[in-house]
């Protein structure tokens, strides 16, 4: 009798475990599909935090096209030293492919990988972009987490680079563009 009550002790506490392991990859998966980049959004200045080279190199202007569970599209417009716009696209997939992308500052290569943080509620961005500069290669390794706020109405980008200039971190806030 002993052992029949343990047995069925043994098996409610398998099947408990079996259901709070499939409610958590459940409610996981519905905070992060829940997660929606979309949209144009625009730098505010006075709210971000530019770093030590005042934002050189953040983008003014973010367009997400596509952002779901399985990966995001982005383009960012940022200013050259010329004052032109400059525009880099790219899509970034969450399985852990690295993506390449070419644009952006003179002959520029960024290579990205994405991922969602283990909170849920951020994306973790991870990119090396790698550029020539008077016949000398230079890298600029960059990590970013994005983060939406104000019910989806703001987006902020806590960016940490480093390169042979130094180490650099800016954080950005954007604005999503409002239509009509």
């Amino acid at each position: 009798m002993y052992q029949a009550l343990s047995t069925r002790s043994s098996s409610r506490k398998s099947t408990m475990l079996i259901a709070v392991v499939i409610l958590t990859v459940c409610t996981s998966a519905a905070v992060i599909t829940s997660l929606d980049f979309s949209g144009e959004w625009k730098l505010n200045e006075q709210k971000s935090e530019l770093g030590q080279f005042g934002g050189r190199g953040a983008a003014k202007s973010i367009v997400v096209t596509s952002s779901d569970a399985k990966g995001i599209s982005i383009e960012r417009t940022s200013t050259n030293q010329n004052g032109e716009d400059v525009v880099r696209k790219e899509s970034l997939t969450f399985d852990g492919k690295e993506s390449e992308s070419t644009g952006g500052f003179g002959n520029s290569t960024r290579k990205a990988t994405a991922k969602w943080a283990d909170d849920g509620q951020s994306m973790i961005i991870n990119a090396v972009m790698t550029f020539d500069r008077n016949g000398e290669k230079m890298e600029i390794k960059q990590n970013e987490t994005w983060k939406l706020g104000d019910n989806g109405q703001t987006l902020t980008i806590e960016s940490n680079s480093s390169s042979s200039f130094g180490e650099s971190t800016m954080k950005l806030v954007y604005e999503k563009v409002k239509k009509g």
